[in-house]
């Protein structure tokens, strides 16, 4: 009584394969598949940037530059204050002075921080533009800059954090 239950299942199961395999396409390579293949053509060369965006991203490299070098100049000053109060407690006047000095350290470099969120702004819009077709070329040159600008910022943040790591936190 099994057997002949399970080989009527089996009978049942074999007959829906079979039905199943005149609706699937054949397996047998197409005619496109054996087409040669197109050459792909080289992308184009980047198009410089013109002169007004030159123009920009040198002025802002420019204060890029300048917030490197005040904060560079400030530096020395907001070390000594910040070595002379490691381990003083909050509130003191040593923690106060090297607060103080560590706020002018910040200050200080505001320009490459500024700089470096226009560049930021000025990527952003110049690849929307080209996207859009409204402009050509000039990403890449946006890119170095915003690049270069960014590593004077973290360089900068590393100092910075490094200061206050030496100070008592509230």
């Amino acid at each position: 009584m099994i057997a002949r239950r399970l080989l009527t299942s089996i009978a049942l199961f074999l007959s829906g394969c079979a039905g199943a395999q005149q609706g699937y396409p054949s397996l047998a390579k197409r005619a496109v598949e054996g087409a040669p293949i197109a050459e792909v053509a080289p992308p184009p060369a980047p198009v410089a940037a013109d002169a007004a965006l030159k123009a920009r991203v040198e002025k802002l490299s420019a204060q890029a530059q300048a917030g490197r070098a005040a904060f560079d100049r400030a530096y020395p000053a907001a070390d000594r204050a910040a070595q002379a109060a490691r381990g003083a407690p909050v509130s003191s006047d040593a923690w106060v002075s090297a607060q103080i000095a560590i706020s002018g350290l910040e200050t200080a470099r505001n320009d490459s921080v500024s700089a470096l969120a226009s560049l930021d702004t000025l990527y952003v819009e110049r690849s929307n533009a080209i996207a859009e077709g409204k402009e050509q070329g000039g990403a890449e040159e946006v890119d170095a800059a915003r690049a270069a600008a960014l590593s004077i910022v973290d360089g900068q943040n590393d100092r910075l954090d490094a200061l206050k790591g030496r100070l008592a936190q509230p």
